[in-house]
This record gives structure tokens, sequence and C-alpha cells, in this order.
């Protein structure tokens, strides 16, 4: 009889701090940028320099940590990490072990059984290391300082999951949260969200936990849930074949479905921990703290709600609307200066997400101006414009953030509402059509449709499509 096996999923997750400056440092942090431009003596390593502390990193963990309903150490400091990596420039890292800033929190994920909290461990400050470019035609590796001494907080969850879905929820649900507080971008692709996943397995319904390996090189959800899907079947291998797991880190390759590994999974004995002795401890005051919550943004949960009551959205727009901070913004402004939340709601949610799909955008990529949407709504309101010929103008809207008045004016794209202009092609393509005629005189409606499609076709679209309908039955009438 085969074992049932039981996984068993913990994360670390890195984030970067969505700061100007570096959290030792005055040096920018800025995304891309020419390699070693954005460095000084402090975040590459050099001998003398001394760190000081961007209050703004404290600031942003300390939100976090309320949002997640951590408990605050308003006493906390910073502790040497040593170990060595090439792209380390001080052979250390300046983190939190004893005393980190966030402890003892959790998040809700809804699963398949519903509603479950997932413990966050301890979140922590810490700095981010450089990075390594492989030059295959020069067989070597060079380092880029740029990333050295950008903030981080390390979110350390419980060993509370099971499997890759609720890997993901929990994942979301972070990049949520810190999203709608406005302390990073959490942009996988960018690097400023890493997720290291400890898994191991056990025997359904036993106590004690299997042996843990860590998987790194994660960079999207996807790749997340492939590579705890992978190692969970590795594991599974090695213990009906009567082989031990072995406590290492490894290294998931998304493209070749399979993991390596790097090194021996290290304990923070390896490390040789102690005090920062350059920088002083943190005191958070009661003042500052309260501070602090007092600034914490409308979440997620409670705009939900909002939504439904104050703009009469049902559940599933508002759903959608909430799903990502920078959607929720673009509706609220727009719908400021529409007072038209329902329109507004459809534009994003059927036109928008359409054209993210075709476009291959994501949410971030929509920087168009609020004020143009809710022009445009204006226009289609007015009878300026039909839906059909709005919907070209919102792809243009969204690729180049055009203004529609401008664009229609300049395109020549305004309704023909002019009813003896309309008459005219109405009975011309009557008389085009003669077919279509006896079929409606026989009793079958669609010829009228057909009559209507073809006279917007004649008018490229600009035509008023109820007075265009009108003037069908009107002249077939007649006949």
């Amino acid at each position: 009889m085969s074992k049932t096996y039981e996984t068993v999923i913990g994360l670390e997750v890195h984030v970067e701090l969505a700061t100007k400056t570096k959290i030792f440092c005055s040096c920018s942090t800025q995304f891309g940028g020419e390699p070693n431009t954005h460095t000084c003596p402090v975040c590459t390593g050099m001998p003398g320099s001394l760190p000081v502390l961007n209050k703004q990193v404290v600031e942003y963990a300390l939100a976090v940590g309320l949002a997640m309903n951590c408990q605050i150490n308003q006493y906390c400091k910073f502790d040497r990490k040593h170990y060595f990596y090439p792209d380390n420039p001080q052979n250390y890292q300046i983190s939190q072990l004893y005393l980190p800033i966030c402890h003892d929190g959790y998040v809700e994920i809804e699963t398949e059984e519903g509603k479950k909290k997932v413990g966050i461990h301890e979140i922590h400050m810490e700095e981010d290391a450089g990075k390594l470019v492989h030059d295959e035609w020069g067989d070597c590796s060079l380092v880029d300082y740029n990333r050295s001494g950008v903030p981080l907080i390390e979110i350390v969850s419980e060993p509370d999951m099971r499997s890759a879905q609720e890997v993901i929820a929990y994942l979301e649900k972070l990049r949520m949260t810190i999203q709608y507080l406005g302390a990073s971008d959490c942009k996988l692709q960018e690097g400023s969200m890493r997720a290291d996943v400890n898994i191991s397995v056990r025997e359904a319904g036993s106590a004690q936990f299997g042996t843990r390996t860590e998987m790194k090189n994660l960079n999207s959800f996807k790749a997340i849930a492939r590579a705890i899907e992978g190692e969970r079947e590795r594991q599974i291998d090695l213990l009906e074949s009567g082989q031990p797991v072995i406590q290492e880190t490894r290294r998931w390759d998304d493209s070749k479905q399979t993991s390596r590994v790097m090194r021996s999974k290290e304990d923070a004995k390896d490390y040789r921990y102690f005090p920062e002795p350059d920088l002083v401890p943190i005191w958070i005051s009661d003042e500052w703290l309260e501070r602090i919550r007092s600034r914490q943004p409308e979440m997620r949960e409670e705009k939900l709600v909002r939504y439904q009551q104050e703009f009469g959205l049902p559940l599933y727009d508002a759903r959608i609307l909430t799903g990502e901070k920078h959607l929720s913004d673009l509706f609220e402004e727009t719908t400021a200066l529409s007072q038209k939340p329902k329109e507004v709601s459809n534009w994003l949610m059927v036109e928008g997400m359409r054209l993210l799909k075709e476009l291959d955008m994501d949410v971030a990529d929509l920087t168009f101006s609020p004020a143009h949407l809710a022009k445009l709504i204006r226009m289609v309101d007015q009878n300026t414009i039909n839906r059909t010929i709005a919907k070209a103008v919102f792809e243009e809207i969204v690729k180049s953030d055009v203004d529609p008045e401008k664009y229609v004016e300049e395109k020549g794209l305004k309704v023909v509402n002019d009813e003896g202009k309309l008459r005219g092609v109405v009975e011309e393509i009557i008389q085009n059509n003669p077919q279509s005629v006896q079929d409606y005189k026989a009793g079958k409606a669609k010829a009228a449709g057909f009559l209507v499609g073809q006279t917007m076709k004649a008018m490229k679209g600009k035509a008023d499509p109820g007075l265009v309908n009108e003037l069908v039955k009107q002249l077939l009438n007649e006949r």
C-alpha cells in the first residue's frame, strides 16, 4: 500500500522598499541605470565608510508589520550577518536577527476550504546585495553594485502552507497589502519582490517535520508553483527509494523544470551574527508608532464593502477593481470626475482587461490620465461618439494617453446624426439589397438588422445607430 504524503511549506519573501535612496546612504534606488553608477563608498563597502539609517525604511517596515497584525519591537537593532558572496561588498550583510522590528503576525488567505491564517514569524529590515552579470562570451562574471544597499524587508512565514495554491494565495495577499501601503511596487520581474521557498514532505498524519530544502531563483508565481510541485515529487521519490532528503539550498531552472544543488543549507551559527557596531539601536516611541498607525490607508477588504455600498457595484466588479491598488486608484479618480461609477467600472473591467491581454500589458502599465477616460464617458453619454468609435478611442488612450476630444476632432470621428444625410445613405443601401427587403416583408426581422449593419459600414461606424435603425424600419415599412 503506497504512502500518502503531506507537503509543508514556509516562505522567506524579500521586498525592496519604495524609498528614493538606499538604506544606509543617499545613493539612488532607481531600477536600471548603467552598472555601478548608483554607488558610493558606503554601499560598495569601502573601509572607513559609516552607515546612516534611512528613517523611511523603518516607517515602511512598521506600516507593513501593522497591516500584517504583527507585534512591534519598539526597541530593535541591527546585526551583522557574515558570509562571502562575490556580489556582497563588505563580506557581511547588515540585517536583524536578535530583535527584528516586527514579529508574531498573520495574514488571512482564501483557500478551497475557506479562510486560513498564515502566521508571520517575523519581519526584519536589511540591505540588498549587488548583482552578478555572467558574461558567457568572456567566460567571466561581472559585478554591478547598483542594487547593493537597496532597502529590503524580509517577511518570514511560519510553515503553515500545504500546497502551491496556498503559497500563491499568500504571496498575492502580501503583494496586494504592500502595494496598497505604497511600500513597494512588488514587481517580481524586476526583483523588487523575491520569494525563497522552504519545503519538506512528511507522511500524512505525522506531527514531525521532514527535512527541508530551500528553493531559490523564483521570479514568477507560475515558476514558484512549478518549483513546489517539482521539489515535492523529488523528495517523495527519495523517501520512497529509502534515501534521505539532504538539507540544502537548490536553484530552480524553470526552462528545464528541474532544480540543482547550490550549497548546503546554512544555520544561524554559520553566519557568525553579532550586533552591528556602527549603528545605534532604534527606539520606536508610542507617539511614532501611533503616527504610522493613523496613516494606514484603506485596505482592500474595506474598499470591497465601500464600493458596493457607496457606488452600488456588484461584488464581482468590486473584487476585480480592488484586486490591484493601481486599478482601484484609476477607478476612484475617474469616478470622482465623471460621477458614473458603473460606466467607469465597465470600461476598466471589460475593455481595459481585453486590451491588457491583447497588448501583453500589466495593470501597472495603465498610465493614462483618469481625466481622459472621464471625457470619453461624457462624449458617449452626450452622443458625440458612439460606443464602437469609443472603443477605438479608448485603445488610443490606453496606448498613448490621447485627449479623446482632440483625437475625435482631428480624426473626424463624431457621430453623424443628420437625418437628411443618413436617409439618403439608407435609401441607397435598401435599393442595393432587394433580397433583404423581400425577406423583411416575409417576416424575417433579421433582414432589417443586416441593412442597419450595411449602413453603419458605409458610414464607417460614425452614424447614430438608433437613428439608423429607426430610418431603416421607417423606409422598409413605407415600401
